[in-house]
């Protein structure tokens, strides 16, 4: 099978389509023949965190294709079935952080970028009806990361305003309609013109830009729920912005991960401070079913050819997206 592969040579110089060999099938397993599958700024860290002397790795966390085969004991899907791939491994229940032992498809396991991948089968769920082959193949990994973050961990509500510095990620396009959906009001911030455009469009309710004075900008909000995913370059902005007694909650960093702060400000303005990375396998079907109920969709960016992987990497790494993007395969 072909197979978008990592090895010898640290970063995209490293990455190469080849021939690989088709995964075998055990027990409480499934196989799928990928149809698409989404890229994610985790799959550029890993051509820097997958050693030169490893051996060669497939890419790739988010995937949706057809059940190709099925080991013993899986009872809920049969041959055929249309599906998503959940790309979190061993964390079934909802729970304050990931269990020891927890891994994210495309390190160090094989990922989805190949036309066949085998995964246990508590990790596919019945591909929601209303969404298309490329959306379904781009919606895991943020959609779960942004349902965490926004009602795990944030515990967003109706009436609230969610601010989301830097919008224009697979996560924050996801979050920003989730918050939607959950009657919230939406702040974002863009260092682009085009995507605070294409957000208004989207439902925000007020855009400004990244680089202007935040304070002046939004003197007239109240801000509850800030989701911060740049790191250095805007947190202390964040917590100017926030309201006293309001909430942070982080999911990565874009710029620098070490950041400083006035912790006296800090505890004086009784903030909150949660960090949140992904989610369960339970988390997984809580959000399945919201985008059904709401009939909320992944914002496709652009689709690639598996062949054009260099420049899909290029792109991603350029941040030119809004949304997601992906490989059809």
């Amino acid at each position: 099978m072909k197979a978008i592969v990592h090895e010898k040579t640290e970063g995209l110089e490293g990455l190469s389509l080849k021939d690989f060999n088709q995964p075998d099938i055990e027990d409480n397993m499934v196989r799928v023949k990928l149809k698409t599958a989404g890229l994610n700024r985790r799959d550029i860290a890993v051509t820097s965190r997958h050693k030169t002397d490893q051996p060669p790795l497939i890419l790739g966390s988010d995937g949706a294709g057809v059940i190709d085969s099925v080991g013993k004991g899986v009872r809920y899907m049969a041959l055929g079935d249309e599906v998503i791939i959940n790309p979190g491994l061993g964390w079934k229940k909802n729970s304050d952080a990931p269990p020891e032992g927890f891994e994210i498809l495309g390190l160090p396991d094989h990922g989805t970028f190949a036309e066949y991948i085998t995964v246990p089968a508590e990790n596919v769920e019945h591909k929601p009806k209303h969404l298309t082959w490329e959306e379904a193949g781009v919606l895991p990994l943020a959609a779960l990361t942004a349902y965490r973050v926004m009602f795990t961990r944030g515990k967003v509500k109706e009436g609230d305003t969610v601010m989301l510095p830097g919008i224009g990620s697979g996560v924050l396009t996801f979050a920003l309609k989730f918050a939607k959906a959950a009657g919230a009001r939406v702040i974002v911030t863009s260092r682009s013109e085009e995507k605070l455009e294409n957000a208004k469009k989207l439902g925000a309710d007020a855009a400004v830009l990244t680089q202007s004075d935040w304070k002046e900008e939004l003197k007239d909000e109240s801000v509850d729920l800030l989701v911060e995913s740049i790191g250095q370059a805007t947190f202390n902005k964040s917590l100017e912005i926030i309201r006293k007694g309001g909430t942070i909650v982080t999911f990565g960093a874009t710029t620098e991960d070490e950041v400083t702060i006035d912790i006296r400000k800090f505890f004086y303005g009784q903030y909150n401070l949660l960090g949140s990375t992904m989610g369960s396998v339970e988390e997984f079907k809580e959000m399945i079913q919201f985008i059904e109920k709401h009939n909320i969709r992944p914002e496709v960016d652009r689709m690639f050819n598996i062949s054009e992987y260099k420049e899909a990497f290029s792109y991603l790494r350029d941040t030119k997206n809004f949304g997601k993007i992906g490989f059809t395969i």
